[in-house]
């Protein structure tokens, strides 16, 4: 029997009463437990239930919730006008300020008052457990339980273990976090734990290619979301706030000595320097109306031919999803169409030129060591984002040699297939790919440095990020000979460490078959 496990019905004292610590109150609530709700400032407690009821209120006038639901919920909850009230709770979670002195402050105060059976949990987004740990009397009761904002709607909730973490304590938050409907993932206490660390490239990727100025945030934006994610890296981060993002960019940078794979961007800076935090202050990447709502551009498409099979032939080299869209559209014409699956790079070949999947190099690079000047290259098409295929925005990029009866050509195939071709400087990886590849290097990163499981990331980015798949899936998919490849060929195109392949990435393309 675990002695730190905690029954339904158990006392509950949650400090902080902003957001995160409104949420947790709640969801507690909900589950049966008794909430103690404690903020030094005057008031606060009292203003986040009644937020709270005008909340639960609109949830019964849409029928989601019952009139009876809502009085149980706000009856468990207490405002604390003293921390002493905590003395006899089983559970305390600080959800104050992120700030590593103030909450050790907090904890060495909080120890002096509980009882020793009770446990210390952080919802700290970023701070070492290790960390808060030191100089508590009894560190192994501190844990982190990471949640994601709304907390009532969010279904991760991140269990952090430090060095002196008891793997006692560390099972029984994960029991509480699940009575109290979340999914609980396990983390070792590293800078960022699962999502915040594995998910900068998301950030990164598009900031780097805005720095190259090769496409623009709208372009990656769709680019993005076609290949199922709910919203594009450059909206994203509007929505945060860049203030906010970037702080957590030079943060997990710092904690991993300036690694360069976490190096902040100058975009995002001269952003912030000019004021443009996104939404909240009505301009960053986009602009916003009153309401919040981006002001859009007009945007103009240039019409694009249909596309007529050439007489001469098309050849479908490689696999995956242009090729196999391609060959299934060409299936219902006249078309001769040769296959040559094992040619070793996957894509489209017409009398005229070539159109490549990326490999991570440039058009330029592929165009000159094939010796082929009429040569494209075009992103990623993540299998399972949309298997019709049916418009979605797929960057496309072409040699500097390459003629513009060729480039008309590249956007009427790509049309013809069923994607909306978005034409892109000639960057290396485009945006998809090297974005896709990335998330995936940073999760066998995290296992290979035993941070989270390969179950644990992907769930994670799932569930905390809202990603259309996890990292594993998409490896899965992909190959990791195919993922070594274009993070290869973009760290010789960038000549630093941000693209090394992790090393459990590179074992996993060594395996032979």
């Amino acid at each position: 029997m675990n002695p730190f496990d905690i029954s339904v019905g158990a006392e509950v004292c949650v400090i902080g009463a902003g957001l995160m610590g409104a949420g947790i109150a709640q969801i507690a609530a909900q589950a049966g437990d008794t909430v103690l709700l404690f903020d030094k400032r005057e008031g606060a407690a009292e203003d986040a239930l009644r937020k709270l009821r005008q909340q639960l209120t609109k949830l019964v006038e849409r029928g989601r919730m019952a009139d009876v639901q809502v009085q149980q919920t706000l009856d468990r909850i207490r405002p604390a006008q003293d921390l002493a009230q905590a003395r006899s709770c089983r559970i305390v979670i600080e959800a104050i300020v992120e700030d590593a002195a103030i909450k050790r402050n907090l904890l060495a105060s909080l120890e002096a008052l509980v009882p020793g059976d009770c446990i210390l949990a952080s919802n700290t987004s970023s701070i070492s457990i290790t960390t808060l740990a030191n100089g508590m009397q009894r560190p192994e009761r501190l844990v982190g339980m990471h949640f994601f904002n709304p907390v009532p709607a969010m279904r991760l909730v991140e269990i952090v273990s430090g060095l002196k973490t008891d793997a006692q304590v560390a099972a029984a938050v994960e029991r509480l976090g699940s009575r109290w409907g979340k999914t609980p993932v396990h983390a070792r206490s590293t800078p960022g734990f699962i999502v915040n660390r594995i998910a900068r490239p998301f950030y990164a990727e598009a900031l780097n290619v805005l720095t190259q100025r090769a496409s623009c945030p709208a372009d990656i934006d769709r680019c993005l979301r076609a290949a199922g994610f709910r919203m594009g890296p450059c909206e994203l981060m509007d929505l945060i706030g860049h203030d906010t993002n970037l702080a957590v960019t030079r943060s997990v940078f710092a904690a991993n000595y300036s690694d360069r794979r976490f190096g902040p961007s100058l975009v995002q800076q001269e952003l912030v320097d000019g004021g443009l935090l996104g939404r909240k202050s009505g301009e960053g990447f986009y602009r916003y109306d009153a309401d919040q709502r981006i002001v859009a551009s007009p945007v103009q498409h240039d019409g694009v031919a249909a596309w007529v099979p050439p007489e001469g032939g098309i050849v479908l080299h490689g696999r995956g999803g242009l090729v196999e869209h391609m060959a299934a559209r060409l299936a219902a014409t006249v078309a001769r169409v040769e296959r040559r699956p094992d040619s070793g790079w996957a894509g489209i070949e017409t009398p005229h030129g070539q159109l490549r999947v990326t490999d991570g190099r440039t058009a330029g690079q592929l165009a000159f060591e094939s010796q082929v000047p009429n040569l494209s290259i075009c992103d990623l098409a993540v299998v399972g984002a949309n298997e019709s295929a049916n418009g979605d925005a797929l960057a496309w990029a072409a040699a500097p040699a390459a003629t513009q009866a060729w480039r008309a050509e590249v956007q009427a195939m790509l049309q013809f297939a069923g994607w909306e071709p978005v034409l892109f400087g000639d960057v290396a990886g485009l945006v998809v790919a090297r974005t896709i590849a990335m998330l995936i290097n940073e999760a066998c990163d995290a296992v290979v440095q035993g941070v989270c499981t390969e179950d644990g990331a992907d769930t994670a980015m799932q569930l905390g990020a809202n990603y259309p798949s996890g990292p594993f899936h998409w490896l899965d998919g992909w190959g990791a000979d195919a993922v070594v490849a274009v993070l290869d060929h973009l760290d010789a195109h960038y000549r630093g460490e941000r693209y090394r392949a992790s090393p459990g990435l590179r074992q996993r393309a060594w395996v032979l078959n």
